[in-house]
C-alpha cells in the first residue's frame, strides 16, 4: 500500500537517522499523503506499534472504510484532541516526538498534557523533502489533472467574448472540467478581464467582458486529490499592436525560462532568466509575482 510505504520512508528518516521515537502529522495535506484519506484530525506514527488515525465523528465511518492499515481512533465531541494524543504518546513511551506543523493552541495543549515527559520538535521540512519528489503514480495523477485542466482552457477559448460576464465564462470552464472527470477545482477559478487582468489573483466577478479586453484565465482541476494549475491570457476580439507586443515579450521570457530548466537548476535562477527578459523590455516593475510554484496535493 502506497501510504504505508511512505510511512516506512518517514520512519527511516525520522527514527533511524534523527533519533525520534514518534511523529505527529497534523497538516491536512500531509495526512492525505501518508494516510490516503482526507478528513482526519491528526496521525500519530510511533516507532513501535500501530499507526493511529484520529478522526472526529463526522468522518469516522469513512475513515474505517478508507483508512486501511491504520487504527482508527474516534475523537468524541467532548474530548480534547491533544490530550488524547498525549495519553497515547505516553503509553507508547515516546520521549522524543517530531511533528510537522501545529497551531500555537495545539502545541501548548499538547506540551501541557505531556507534562515535560516528552520533547517536542518541529520537523516539517523532513516531510516536505519527501513530498516534493513525486513517484510514478503521483506523476500520472498530476498528468490526468493537467489533461482535465486543458479541457477547461479549451472551453475558455470558446466562451470568452464581448458581452459575456466573468462568472458566466468561469461556470462553463468549471463545468467542462467536471464533465470530463475532474473531482473539483484545484482552487477558486480566476477570470479577470479588462483592468482587472493586471491583478494576479483578481478572482471572478459579474463584470461584462468588453471588446479588446485582456482576459486572464487561471484555472485548475483536481483528480484523486492531486491538483493542476494553468494560466493563459486571452483577448476578447482583435488584439491591438500593444497587446501583440506584450504577448511576444512574455512568450520570449517563458521560452528562455523553459530552456533554462535542467536537473539541479535552482528555481530562483530560472525565475531570474524570465525576469531579465521582462526587465530589459521595460516592464520589470509590473512583474510582481514569481515565475512559478510547486504543485501536487496543494497548489502552492
Amino acid at each position: 500500500m502506497k501510504a504505508l510505504k511512505r510511512i516506512h520512508t518517514l520512519k527511516k528518516k525520522a527514527f533511524e537517522e534523527k533519533g525520534f521515537a514518534g511523529f505527529l502529522i497534523a497538516n491536512e495535506a500531509n495526512m492525505l499523503y501518508f494516510a490516503g484519506f482526507p478528513g482526519a484530525a491528526c496521525l500519530l506514527i510511533p516507532r513501535d506499534g500501530e499507526n493511529l488515525l484520529y478522526v472526529y465523528g463526522v468522518n469516522y465511518e469513512q475513515a474505517k472504510a478508507e483508512g486501511k492499515g491504520f487504527r482508527i481512533e474516534l475523537v468524541k465531541r467532548d474530548e480534547n484532541l491533544m490530550k488524547k494524543v498525549a495519553a497515547q504518546v505516553m503509553d507508547f513511551g515516546i520521549k522524543k516526538l517530531a511533528f510537522d506543523t501545529l497551531t500555537v493552541e495545539n502545541y501548548r495543549s499538547l506540551a501541557k498534557a505531556l507534562k515535560g515527559e516528552t520533547t517536542l520538535k518541529p520537523q516539517g521540512k523532513l516531510v516536505w523533502e519527501l513530498r516534493k519528489v513525486k513517484d510514478a503514480e503521483e506523476l500520472e495523477l498530476m498528468r490526468k489533472a493537467g489533461e482535465l485542466t486543458c479541457e477547461g482552457m479549451k472551453a475558455a477559448y470558446e466562451v470568452i467574448r464581448p458581452g459575456v460576464r466573468e462568472f458566466e465564462a468561469a461556470a462553463e470552464i468549471e463545468y467542462a472540467m467536471r464533465r470530463k472527470g475532474s473531482w473539483g477545482t484545484a482552487f477558486e477559478t480566476i477570470l479577470a478581464s479588462g483592468a482587472r487582468s493586471a491583478f494576479p489573483h483578481g478572482g471572478c466577478t459579474e463584470r461584462e467582458i468588453r471588446e479588446g479586453d485582456l482576459v486572464v484565465v487561471d484555472i485548475g482541476a483536481s483528480y484523486r486529490y492531486y491538483r493542476s494549475d494553468m494560466t493563459r491570457t486571452l483577448v476578447a476580439g482583435k488584439p491591438s499592436e500593444k497587446q501583440k507586443k506584450l504577448y511576444e515579450i512574455v512568450k520570449t521570457a517563458q521560452q528562455k525560462a523553459v530552456q533554462a530548466i535542467k536537473s539541479k537548476a535552482k528555481a530562483r535562477d530560472i525565475d531570474a532568466v524570465a525576469r531579465k527578459v521582462i526587465e530589459e523590455a521595460g516592464y520589470g516593475e509590473y512583474f510582481v509575482h514569481g515565475l512559478g510554484h510547486g504543485i501536487g496535493l496543494e497548489v502552492h
